[in-house]
This record gives structure tokens, sequence and C-alpha cells, in this order.
């Protein structure tokens, strides 16, 4: 039986909806490094290793998910934190809450902020090349977000869901993704999302929007 698209997500996202973003290298695919530091492979052999780190610089690190290659001599696949990956199969309920802002580049300074105050290394100067992202603000200041990150045939990622640590318990990120949800589900993808498999916290905030467990998938980073 042939694995699932979502086993292997950045590889069927940067070779379907995303391929306009991809820098490829037969068998290996990846992301600029100015939108997100993910990386894929179609199969895991030696060859795909190789192609994959073609397209990576020695100074760099990018993240692997589900399906890791056989690193070649000089490069370590780094064991990270196991991934929940969590899908939602109907529409979520509005969720009352402050005016929400729809992200442009004018605010990735706010975004780049509040990712690196909250959950750094992933979100990057162009990662809203991705999709579309909202914010909740108090004034000038960036309280919350969320935002479309990978995207394959049928599926829709949300992620960068983050809130100040002044702004928690308030339902900010319930709101947003609600509203990422149903914008997902009207333009014919399904959402899913990926968080540490040990984050209580935000697990619980996405089950109270019907998010179930999928898989968990290995994580890996590849770097010299």
């Amino acid at each position: 039986m042939a694995a699932h698209a979502l086993d292997n997500p950045v590889w069927h996202s940067l070779t379907t909806q995303h391929a306009g973003l991809a820098i490829t290298a037969d068998g290996a695919a990846r992301y600029p490094a100015a939108v997100v530091p993910f990386a894929a492979i179609a199969e895991p052999t030696a060859r795909a290793g190789n192609q994959l780190t073609s397209i990576v610089d020695d100074a760099e690190s990018v993240f692997v998910v589900g399906v890791a290659p056989e690193p070649p001599p000089g490069w370590q696949l780094e064991p990270k934190k196991p991934v929940l990956q969590m899908i939602c199969n109907k529409r979520a309920s509005d969720v009352p809450g402050p005016p929400v802002t729809t992200m442009t580049s004018a605010q990735a300074d706010d975004m780049l902020a509040l990712t690196a105050l909250v959950f750094p290394g992933f979100f990057r100067a162009r990662t809203l090349d991705m999709g579309s992202y909202y914010g909740i603000y108090d004034g000038p200041r960036l309280a919350a977000m969320a935002g479309e990150r990978m995207r394959l045939d049928g599926y829709q990622e949300l992620s960068a869901v983050c809130t100040d640590p002044d702004y928690t318990g308030r339902g900010y990120a319930q709101r947003l993704l609600a509203i990422l949800c149903n914008s997902a589900f009207d333009r014919g993808f399904v959402p899913f999302l990926h968080v540490y498999a040990d984050n209580t916290r935000a697990i619980g905030v996405y089950r109270k929007l019907d998010f179930v467990d999928r898989a968990v998938l290995p994580f890996w980073a590849l770097h010299q």
C-alpha cells in the first residue's frame, strides 16, 4: 500500500502546490532559506542524501520531517523531538474576540519578533510567501498570530501559532485557527498541523477545534 502524502509532507508540498517555491535536485527538494528551513526527499536512499546536500549550504541546517535521507560523509542527521501530526475534518465555529489583521510584509518585523520570542527557528523573512497569515494586535503590539505553511494537494498546513506570553489564555490562538481552518475548507483543503508531541497546552487548543491525531512523525536536523 502506498504511503500517505502526509507521511512525507514537505516533499509532497514542494512537488505539488508549492512547486513554484521549490529548489530541486532529482529526488530532493527544499524551500529557499529565506522562506523556511525545510527540505525533503522522495525516498530514503544514499543517492537522495547526496542530492539533498547538494542544495544545502555547508554552514546551513535544514529540517526534515517523516522521511530522512542517508546522510553522505561529513553530514549529520540529528534527531529532534518527534512531532504529532493532527488533522481537522470539520469546520470550526466562529470564536469571538478582538479584530483580526491580515498580515503583510509591512508587519514582517512584528512577526519575526513574536516567533523569535515564542517559537524560534522556523519563521523567516519570506515565510509569508507560503500563504495567508493573520494577527491580533493590542495597539502597536502583536499579541498573537497564525498562518499557512506547507500546502499539498488536498491539504493545508497551519503553522506559526504564537501568542505573546502576556496574552495567553484569552482564546486568541483559537480565534485565528478557526478563521484559517474555515478558509482552508472553503478552498477545498483539509487543515492539518504539526506540534511537538509533548506540547500538551497547544494540543489542548487544537482539540477544541476538533483536530484529531493522525500520526507521530520523526523529525531531524540535517547539517555538517
